[in-house]
């Protein structure tokens, strides 16, 4: 043994041929951390110091290669100041081209995903290797940063410029086909023929038959583009990506910046001018938030599988209630791999769920996404039905009639009389609570909620409903069910609007409140999409549909009366009792045509704003930053209640919940990190300043008790 760590080995193969192992103990990944990083340099140092060695060969003892650096050290490394981040970055930089610079061949055998710093190491290689189902890229842009570790500097050099900004400015995982097209690999073999493939490589590399010195020397000169190609390159590409990638998101752009920077250096040079763009980077509040989210994913990902060990397994589905929601629910649970029965008392109601289902997997098969025979199994994983006749062998039942309670407790009831004892039902609700629904259930214990977000296929998030009866089985079954079916699933606790309409209908309230004053809604929802939300609060309500806010609204002034219920009409009630219903008639807030390619369009509608002026209760003027401020303090205070009311348990579920749900802007992280950014203090002295609004605004006891004690939500 010539090296032995805790993540590295280094031993001696055949004929002065080395191994170097990556197989961090302890851990089911490899990973660049701290320990990783040094026991390289001293790998390394050792293969350097010993002159019998002639080439050297790298490997994985785990499934994956290496999935990237070690994101939990972020946080703290991000904290140094610029100087100590810069040093530090060159310092694992030179470990990386100490490697480049072995004076024999190397051979990277990747046999799973290489990412980020993962792909990185491999790029310091001469020669790579990929297994057929392995996968590499560089996704830092994700994160709000760019690579660190030499990449934007060696992938330019080795795969061309225009391929090196298409992988690093989209941050995409790349197949092995894709990678050996452009260079990024030099061959491809099937997973159990990797390591001899990589020994032969190193093998004809140290004969002479191959050239290792000549592939290497790009990656330490200065890219071949002369200044006028280079121009082109780099200037097209800043302009599309920054159209892409728009205001909130700058890592894409800084990254092809960085690579022009460095362009006309050699490789040591080039690393620097990487290192310091990437400091820069690690400094913004983005960085911060996206990094934030990533470490709250992965929280969420554990707690979900905290649940597997209770949960039983789902073989057979069924959801009560075709239809659009009905034929999304049984699409993403059949093209999952789990079959379901779709129940519905009318055969035109089967139709439309069946129509929903084979459009979605249609469109599937259409991007080559799916092949029709998989298409054609998830179809037939579908059993439309309309009797109870099978349902003694359903394992779960997810009830999707229309939002009424009366409607719903039967439906329920009458599904309870013909499943299994053990059989979990779950109710498919936005508002309606679930232990009113409880009531009139003999197993309240197999009941939960089950709310899915729409369209189903494209939202990630589940909300998993705890009644006060719902047993810890239920809870798990369900979650397990929703991982299985592809979606985020987070645990709440009952109450009106449960987490995510809870804290959305404030936020229509303060929008309610700006139209109140004369706002126009079209600036409204400009300053909004400005501020990072997908769409603004009139065209999202167009969306929703004005009856469905219009219900909720309802559910949600019954269930918290001291602020959510309103005097008077508002813009919903006008829109409503107009027949205006959003996209769904063609007529709300807009009017909506068909665009060429059969989607709707949003126009102007003068009708829109004559009815608005009904509701007019005084003019005021507002400045966009008061109509941010209207907008989202009684969003954050709503979130800030259900974290403290233990509707969610955490920090990162409350955030994550709203940016899976309803699309909160990610490069702001979620409400209470975006409090934090504001600092808690200063969020509530804004909040103040708009106290005479009424309760929505009103900063919670707790929540003042945190301002006084400087606490933050996060770290």
């Amino acid at each position: 043994m010539i090296y032995e760590g805790k993540a590295i080995t280094v031993k001696a193969l055949e004929s002065g041929i080395v191994e170097l192992n990556f197989d961090l103990k302890g851990e089911s990944v490899n990973k660049f951390n701290r320990l990783t990083l040094n026991e390289l340099r001293q790998s390394v140092d050792a293969i350097k110091a010993d002159g019998s060695i002639k080439g050297v060969i790298v490997t994985s003892g785990k499934d994956v290669f290496i999935v990237g650096a070690d994101i939990t050290e972020f946080t703290d490394n991000f904290k140094l100041s610029d100087e100590e981040l810069v040093a530090g970055n060159l310092e694992a930089n030179r470990i990386f081209s100490d490697f480049e610079d072995l004076p024999v061949p190397t051979v990277v055998a990747i046999n799973g995903i290489a990412l980020g710093g993962g792909f990185e190491m491999c790029l310091a290689g001469d020669y790579r290797v990929i297994s057929e189902s392995a996968k590499i890229g560089l996704p830092e842009v994700k994160l709000g940063i760019y690579p660190g570790f030499g990449g934007t500097v060696r992938l330019p050099r080795v795969i061309g410029v225009d391929n090196a900004i298409e992988w690093i400015a989209s941050g995409k995982e790349n197949r092995a086909a894709d990678a050996l097209k452009v260079g990024a690999v030099d061959a491809v073999v099937k997973a159990d023929k990797l390591k001899e493939a990589a020994l032969d490589l190193v093998k004809r590399a140290i004969s002479g038959e191959l050239d290792y010195k000549a592939k290497r020397q790009p990656k330490l000169e200065k890219i071949k583009l002369n200044a006028i190609e280079q121009m082109m390159a780099f200037e097209t590409a800043k302009g599309f990506v920054a159209g892409q990638a728009g205001p909130n998101y700058p890592a894409p752009v800084e990254a092809i910046k960085s690579i022009q920077k460095a362009a006309n250096f050699g490789r040591d040079k080039a690393l620097e001018v990487e290192a310091n763009g990437f400091v820069k980077l690690a400094k913004t509040s983005v960085a911060e938030s996206l990094i934030g989210l990533f470490l709250n994913d992965q929280e969420l990902k554990k707690k979900a599988k905290q649940y597997d060990e209770v949960a039983q397994d789902v073989k057979l589905a069924a959801v009560l209630g075709a239809g659009i929601m009905g034929g999304g629910i049984a699409y993403q649970s059949a093209s999952k791999g789990t079959p379901i029965l779709m129940k519905d008392i009318r055969e035109e109601g089967i139709q439309m769920g069946l129509n929903e289902a084979a459009k979605l997997l249609g469109k599937r098969v259409e991007k080559g996404r799916m092949k029709p025979e998989k298409m054609a199994e998830a179809l037939n994983a579908i059993r439309p039905t309309m009797s109870y006749g099978d349902f003694g062998n359903v394992d779960i039942v997810v009830e999707a009639v229309v939002e009424n309670p009366k409607v719903k407790q039967i439906v329920l009831a009458e599904v309870e009389d013909v499943v299994r004892e053990d059989t979990i039902l779950a109710s498919n609700t936005s508002t309606i609570s679930i232990n009113l629904l409880a009531k009139a259930l003999k197993r309240p214990e197999n009941f939960v909620g089950m709310h899915f977000f729409n369209p189903v296929h494209m939202m990630p998030l589940v909300e998993v409903i705890r009644g006060e009866k719902s047993s810890d089985a239920a809870v798990a079954t369900t979650v397990a069910y929703a991982k299985k079916m592809g979606k985020n699933p987070i645990v709440v606790n009952d109450c009106p609007g449960f987490l995510v309409n809870r804290v959305l209908f404030p936020y229509f309230g303060g929008f309610s409140k700006l139209l109140g004053f004369g706002v126009d809604f079209v600036r409204i929802d400009k300053v909004m999409e400005k501020f990072g939300w997908p769409m603004g609060p009139a065209y999202l309500s167009d969306v929703v549909g004005i009856d469905t806010g219009h219900h909720g609204r309802d559910v949600m002034a019954e269930g918290f009366p001291d602020r959510m219920a309103v005097e008077g009409k508002t813009a919903v009630d006008v829109m409503y009792e107009a027949n205006r219903l959003g996209q769904k008639n063609g007529k709300g807030f807009y009017a909506y045509e068909t665009d060429k390619r059969g989607k709707p369009k949003k126009v102007s509608d003068p009708q829109a704003y004559e009815l608005l002026k009904s509701i007019v209760v005084e003019q005021r003027e507002v400045t966009d930053e008061d109509i941010i401020n209207f907008m989202m303090i009684p969003l954050c205070l709503e979130t800030v209640r259900c974290l403290e009311d233990g509707i969610v348990e955490t920090a990162a579920e409350a955030d994550m919940g709203l940016i899976y749900g309803i699309g909160f802007p990610p490069f702001r992280g979620g409400a209470l990190r975006y409090i934090d950014s504001i600092g808690v203090a200063e969020f509530v002295a804004l909040a103040d300043k708009y106290a005479d609004l009424g309760a929505l605004y009103h900063p919670t006891a707790k929540l003042r008790e945190m301002a006084k004690n400087g606490q933050k939500f996060f770290g």
